[in-house]
Protein backbone atom coordinates (compact mmCIF):
# COMPACT_ATOMS: atom_id res chain seq x y z
CA UNK A 1 0.00 0.00 0.00
CA UNK A 2 1.60 3.52 -0.89
CA UNK A 3 1.52 6.01 1.63
CA UNK A 4 -0.84 8.13 0.10
CA UNK A 5 -3.82 5.56 0.06
CA UNK A 6 -2.10 4.49 4.18
CA UNK A 7 -2.80 8.31 5.06
CA UNK A 8 -6.32 8.02 3.10
CA UNK A 9 -7.36 5.28 4.79
CA UNK A 10 -6.53 6.30 8.05
CA UNK A 11 -7.74 9.82 7.70
CA UNK A 12 -7.74 12.19 10.22
CA UNK A 13 -5.46 10.51 12.83
CA UNK A 14 -2.81 9.76 10.26
CA UNK A 15 -3.01 13.80 9.18
CA UNK A 16 -2.84 14.59 13.46
CA UNK A 17 0.09 12.52 13.61
CA UNK A 18 2.07 13.53 10.62
CA UNK A 19 1.23 17.02 11.62
CA UNK A 20 2.74 16.63 14.98
CA UNK A 21 5.97 15.39 13.82
CA UNK A 22 6.27 18.24 11.52
CA UNK A 23 5.50 20.06 14.31
CA UNK A 24 8.08 18.47 17.67
CA UNK A 25 10.01 21.29 19.39
CA UNK A 26 13.51 21.75 19.37
CA UNK A 27 15.27 23.84 22.02
CA UNK A 28 17.39 26.50 19.71
CA UNK A 29 18.81 29.48 21.38
CA UNK A 30 19.26 32.12 18.96
CA UNK A 31 19.08 35.36 19.15
CA UNK A 32 16.16 38.45 17.50
CA UNK A 33 14.27 41.29 17.32
CA UNK A 34 10.68 41.85 17.09
CA UNK A 35 8.45 44.41 15.77
CA UNK A 36 4.89 45.08 17.17
CA UNK A 37 1.91 46.26 15.25
CA UNK A 38 2.55 49.67 17.05
CA UNK A 39 6.70 49.82 15.60
CA UNK A 40 7.72 49.18 19.17
CA UNK A 41 10.73 46.89 18.65
CA UNK A 42 12.53 44.75 21.15
CA UNK A 43 15.23 41.83 21.35
CA UNK A 44 14.54 38.74 22.01
CA UNK A 45 16.28 35.41 22.58
CA UNK A 46 14.76 31.96 21.40
CA UNK A 47 13.71 29.11 24.21
CA UNK A 48 12.71 26.49 21.48
CA UNK A 49 11.04 26.47 18.51
CA UNK A 50 9.02 24.62 15.73
CA UNK A 51 8.03 24.82 12.33
CA UNK A 52 4.63 25.77 13.80
CA UNK A 53 5.88 28.69 16.65
CA UNK A 54 8.51 29.59 18.64
CA UNK A 55 8.44 30.52 22.83
CA UNK A 56 10.95 33.70 23.41
CA UNK A 57 12.54 35.36 26.37
CA UNK A 58 11.64 39.22 25.57
CA UNK A 59 11.99 42.08 28.48
CA UNK A 60 8.86 43.45 27.06
CA UNK A 61 5.74 41.22 26.34
CA UNK A 62 3.05 41.80 23.25
CA UNK A 63 -0.59 41.42 24.32
CA UNK A 64 -2.74 37.56 23.43
CA UNK A 65 -4.04 37.97 19.62
CA UNK A 66 -1.67 40.45 18.96
CA UNK A 67 0.16 40.07 15.37
CA UNK A 68 3.96 40.57 15.76
CA UNK A 69 7.00 40.25 12.96
CA UNK A 70 10.02 38.48 13.97
CA UNK A 71 13.16 38.71 12.55
CA UNK A 72 15.80 35.40 13.79
CA UNK A 73 19.48 35.43 13.29
CA UNK A 74 20.22 32.68 10.95
CA UNK A 75 16.28 32.14 9.99
CA UNK A 76 14.72 35.72 8.82
CA UNK A 77 11.91 37.17 8.98
CA UNK A 78 8.61 35.46 10.34
CA UNK A 79 5.42 36.65 10.95
CA UNK A 80 2.92 35.37 13.63
CA UNK A 81 0.46 36.04 16.52
CA UNK A 82 1.26 35.44 20.03
CA UNK A 83 -1.08 33.00 21.88
CA UNK A 84 0.36 33.21 25.67
CA UNK A 85 2.16 34.59 27.62
CA UNK A 86 5.09 32.44 29.93
CA UNK A 87 7.24 33.45 32.82
CA UNK A 88 9.70 36.17 31.25
CA UNK A 89 8.47 35.84 27.47
CA UNK A 90 5.66 34.51 25.25
CA UNK A 91 4.89 32.09 23.07
CA UNK A 92 4.38 32.85 18.70
CA UNK A 93 2.43 31.12 16.13
CA UNK A 94 3.57 31.21 13.09
CA UNK A 95 2.01 32.42 9.72
CA UNK A 96 3.62 30.70 7.21
CA UNK A 97 2.96 28.97 3.84
CA UNK A 98 3.28 24.67 4.12
CA UNK A 99 6.95 25.81 1.97
CA UNK A 100 7.93 28.08 4.42
CA UNK A 101 7.05 25.70 7.17
CA UNK A 102 8.97 22.67 5.51
CA UNK A 103 11.88 24.51 5.15
CA UNK A 104 12.17 26.05 8.84
CA UNK A 105 11.73 22.43 9.47
CA UNK A 106 14.80 21.68 8.08
CA UNK A 107 17.01 24.65 9.29
CA UNK A 108 15.47 23.80 12.58
CA UNK A 109 17.00 19.99 12.33
CA UNK A 110 19.79 21.61 11.01
CA UNK A 111 20.51 23.60 14.02
CA UNK A 112 19.68 20.87 16.56
CA UNK A 113 22.28 18.30 14.91
CA UNK A 114 24.88 21.56 15.14
CA UNK A 115 24.29 21.81 19.13
CA UNK A 116 24.36 18.05 19.54
CA UNK A 117 27.10 17.83 17.79
CA UNK A 118 29.40 20.87 18.18
CA UNK A 119 32.87 20.70 19.91
CA UNK A 120 32.58 22.33 23.37
CA UNK A 121 36.16 24.40 23.90
CA UNK A 122 37.89 22.90 21.20
CA UNK A 123 41.63 22.79 22.19
CA UNK A 124 42.36 21.71 18.37
CA UNK A 125 42.98 25.59 17.83
CA UNK A 126 46.12 27.45 19.11
CA UNK A 127 45.10 29.72 21.76
CA UNK A 128 46.47 33.22 22.11
CA UNK A 129 46.34 36.86 23.85
CA UNK A 130 45.40 39.35 22.12
CA UNK A 131 47.54 42.94 22.09
CA UNK A 132 44.03 44.68 22.86
CA UNK A 133 41.72 42.84 25.31
CA UNK A 134 39.35 45.05 25.88
CA UNK A 135 35.97 44.28 23.86
CA UNK A 136 32.22 45.35 24.27
CA UNK A 137 29.96 42.31 25.03
CA UNK A 138 26.31 42.86 24.18
CA UNK A 139 23.72 40.15 26.28
CA UNK A 140 20.68 38.64 24.90
CA UNK A 141 18.51 41.66 26.40
CA UNK A 142 20.36 44.39 24.60
CA UNK A 143 22.90 45.53 27.90
CA UNK A 144 26.38 46.30 26.99
CA UNK A 145 29.37 45.85 29.01
CA UNK A 146 33.05 45.91 28.83
CA UNK A 147 34.47 42.91 29.02
CA UNK A 148 38.18 41.92 28.96
CA UNK A 149 39.57 38.04 26.44
CA UNK A 150 42.03 36.92 28.12
CA UNK A 151 42.71 34.22 25.60
CA UNK A 152 41.30 33.25 21.98
CA UNK A 153 41.08 30.41 19.55
CA UNK A 154 39.54 30.26 16.18
CA UNK A 155 36.87 28.67 17.89
CA UNK A 156 36.05 30.20 20.98
CA UNK A 157 37.51 32.52 23.57
CA UNK A 158 37.95 33.07 27.82
CA UNK A 159 36.61 36.33 28.89
CA UNK A 160 36.98 37.76 32.36
CA UNK A 161 34.08 39.97 32.97
CA UNK A 162 32.18 41.83 36.35
CA UNK A 163 28.49 40.19 35.09
CA UNK A 164 28.17 36.66 33.93
CA UNK A 165 25.89 35.61 31.34
CA UNK A 166 23.39 32.50 31.52
CA UNK A 167 25.41 29.64 30.68
CA UNK A 168 23.71 28.42 27.02
CA UNK A 169 22.92 32.25 26.11
CA UNK A 170 23.81 33.43 22.90
CA UNK A 171 25.91 36.90 23.02
CA UNK A 172 28.04 39.30 21.26
CA UNK A 173 31.40 40.13 22.14
CA UNK A 174 32.32 43.20 19.81
CA UNK A 175 30.90 41.81 16.18
CA UNK A 176 31.68 38.06 17.10
CA UNK A 177 28.59 35.60 17.88
CA UNK A 178 28.78 32.93 20.52
CA UNK A 179 27.41 30.56 23.04
CA UNK A 180 28.20 30.82 26.61
CA UNK A 181 29.07 27.42 27.25
CA UNK A 182 30.59 27.40 31.01
CA UNK A 183 30.70 30.52 33.44
CA UNK A 184 33.44 30.19 36.31
CA UNK A 185 33.64 32.70 38.96
CA UNK A 186 34.57 36.46 37.21
CA UNK A 187 35.20 34.78 33.76
CA UNK A 188 33.23 32.66 30.88
CA UNK A 189 34.27 30.16 28.21
CA UNK A 190 32.66 31.19 24.94
CA UNK A 191 32.06 28.71 22.00
CA UNK A 192 31.59 30.85 18.60
CA UNK A 193 28.89 30.32 16.16
CA UNK A 194 31.59 30.59 13.08
CA UNK A 195 35.40 29.72 13.30
CA UNK A 196 37.18 33.08 12.83
CA UNK A 197 39.19 33.49 9.60
CA UNK A 198 42.97 32.21 10.30
CA UNK A 199 44.30 34.32 8.32
CA UNK A 200 43.40 37.11 10.37
CA UNK A 201 44.38 35.14 13.51
CA UNK A 202 47.36 37.05 15.38
CA UNK A 203 47.90 39.44 18.49
CA UNK A 204 45.86 42.06 16.60
CA UNK A 205 42.89 40.42 16.47
CA UNK A 206 39.69 42.56 17.15
CA UNK A 207 36.96 40.51 17.69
Amino acid sequence: MTSSAARALLGPAEDARLDKRRHARVKVALLGRFLLPDRTECPFQTIDMSPGGVAVFAPLRGDVGQRIVLYIDELGRLEGEIVRRIAGGFAVKFSVTPGKRDRLADQLTWLANRDELGLVEDRRYQRITPANPSATMTLSDGRKLQVSIIDVSLSGAMIASEVMPEVGELVLVGSTKGRIVRADGERFAMEFVRLLPSDAFDESIVL
